[in-house]
């Protein structure tokens, strides 16, 4: 395992439990957080023993509050672009990790913190949670892909009103949204649903739950025929070990046993 400086890492019984560990800056994110959750990741593809992901914040203030805006105040048009792409690419292994990533918001999850959230497969959050795109405050827009995962979790108009106002929505008003799948009021019963909802997945046929994101995260991709990816991957499971497993224990009446194979 790696040594990491602003992240905790360890897997739980198959769940990766990825905390930033920030606390005394509210979990900001700065250039190395975003290397040490890029080193995690490839971790995270890399170990068979790794079924699931949970990532949350240190501390009960703030999940991510931003980006370190020591390190923003300091860039020019030709190092920010590459700032930038390099949070979206590892943003990017997050959103299309094979096996299932739930973010566990905690306080704020402003900026580069709702960002990372919006990254992940599915989110829970406790009842302090704040989430909003404030960059337009400091002069600039969310550069780790806010502006495009945002509209497509909430649609256009209120993206425009969250990214231009700048304004912060509570934990109830992301859930109406559809920013999140839950709402806890304790960070022990956020943790609690986020384990209950990867166990749940992870006795799915890993092959399939993959391809499922490989599907759904096809939506938004222009250059992709989400119709065709799904076909596609739709014959691809009946090649698999698990397709045999999952329709001979229906047919048998008896719980699949599935290896991911």
């Amino acid at each position: 395992m790696a040594n990491y400086q602003n992240i905790l890492f360890e897997n739980k019984e198959g769940i990766a439990h990825l905390t930033i560990n920030r606390p005394d800056k509210l979990n900001a994110l700065n250039i190395q957080t975003i290397e040490d959750i890029k080193v995690a990741f490839e971790e995270i593809y890399d170990d068979a023993t790794i079924k699931g992901v949970v990532i949350t914040g240190a501390g009960e203030k703030a999940f991510v509050a931003g980006a370190d805006i020591s390190e923003i105040a300091e860039l020019n048009e030709l190092n920010a672009r590459k700032f930038a792409e390099s949070g979206q690419e590892v943003f990017s292994a997050i959103e299309n990790c094979h096996k299932p990533v739930v973010a566990l918001v905690n306080g704020f999850a402003l900026g580069g913190g709702c960002e990372l959230a919006m990254a992940c497969h599915m989110r829970v959050a406790t009842a302090n949670a704040r989430f909003g795109q404030p960059e337009v405050n400091l002069g600039v827009i969310p550069g780790y892909g806010g502006t495009q995962r945002l509209t497509q979790l909430i649609g256009k108009a209120k993206s425009f009103e969250l990214c231009m106002t700048g304004d912060m929505i509570n934990a109830n008003q992301a859930l109406t949204l559809g920013l999140l799948n839950y709402v806890l009021d304790t960070q022990t019963e956020a943790i609690a649903k986020c384990e209950e909802i990867l166990n749940k997945v992870i006795s799915k046929a890993p092959v399939a739950i993959g391809l499922v994101i490989d599907c759904i995260n096809a939506v938004s991709n222009e250059q992709e025929n989400g119709y065709q990816t799904e076909a596609n991957g739709f014959a691809a499971c009946t090649k698999t070990a698990d397709f045999a497993e999952g329709t001979t224990a229906f047919l048998e009446k008896r719980k699949p046993e599935f290896k991911g194979e």
